[in-house]
């Protein structure tokens, strides 16, 4: 299998994990079980843990594949490799690979918040489900047994509204719009971070080890937000939800336009992707400049 293909479809699942758990706030409070909801999401988000740990190596991989070939090539023909048109050539299909790598968290993206209703819908159920098995593994018996289930289920009828529900037309935005700006923000340099800086490393092949590991210069900012910003307002509105201060329609519209504005960083990542990476060179170029 191509090794792009291979590391779009893992970004993809690790993109789509990371959507669903938007749906998580609103199984907790429609079940005004949070805490149970966030720990039973764990056991799905292994999956996303487990791409993350393929995809690394295999998009570092990409990059020194790059280098070594360029470097192999400019040996023969005698010129610097950044000057070798070979080389050009290179970072010009590398960049194009980070950016189909991008789109697919796009399309990851939008898959999660496709599944989103659904997933919200039999994530519900099975938070119910956990308190009367009583454990993981005999929970994991009962959804792996479509009669258990199906009987599970009928047992305890659970009325979710549609997600549909969540911007019906006239109805105000309750979310503060500074909340859904700086989610677009974090999403679109997450998304970003760690391949910009990748590839800033392929601009800068002597000191490719230092631009990589600069990504958190980057993504830093976007940690900065989310803990000032994002994490605290989305906090707070599910909290007001649960004590009944909020209906769980304003979770519900969160949840919708946290879904949207995560989409929207994507593509904002294919924005940042360039001056990203410009940025963590000219860092890394400083950091190894002689005292």
């Amino acid at each position: 299998m191509n090794r792009i293909f291979l590391i779009a479809l893992l970004t993809a699942i690790i993109h789509l994990t990371d959507t669903l758990v938007y749906a998580v706030r609103l199984s907790g409070v429609t079940t005004r079980r949070l805490a149970t909801a966030f720990s039973l999401f764990q056991i799905i988000a292994l999956l996303a843990s487990t791409a993350n740990l393929v995809q690394a190596p295999l998009l570092s991989s990409v990059v020194e594949s790059s280098i070594n070939q360029g470097m192999e090539k400019a040996a023969t023909t005698g010129r610097q490799l950044l000057e070798s048109p070979f080389y050009q050539q290179q970072l010009n299909q590398l960049g194009f690979d980070i950016r189909l790598i991008i789109l697919a968290a796009t399309l990851g993206t939008i898959a999660g918040v496709i599944f989103t209703p659904a997933f919200n819908y039999v994530f519900t159920r099975v938070i119910l489900l956990f308190e009367e098995a009583g454990s993981v593994p005999r929970l994991v018996l009962v959804v792996l047994s479509p009669r258990r289930l199906g009987r599970a289920l009928r047992k305890r009828p659970l009325h979710v509204t549609a997600f549909s529900n969540a911007v019906k037309t006239g109805r105000q935005r309750s979310i503060p719009l500074s909340f859904l700006t700086a989610n677009t923000a974090v999403i679109g340099i997450w998304t970003t971070g760690v391949l910009s800086a990748l590839y800033a490393g392929a601009l800068l092949p002597d000191y490719r080890s230092t631009a990589s590991l600069l990504s958190g210069v980057v993504n830093g900012l976007a940690t900065i937000l989310s803990a000032m910003i994002v994490d605290p307002t989305a906090a707070m509105i599910t909290d007001q939800a649960i004590r009944g201060q909020r209906g769980p329609g304003d979770v519900r519209q969160m949840v919708y336009y946290l879904c949207l504005t995560r989409i929207l960083g994507t593509i904002l990542a294919q924005i940042l992707f360039l001056p990203a990476a410009g940025f963590i060179k000219g860092v890394a170029l400083l950091m190894a400049a002689p005292d």
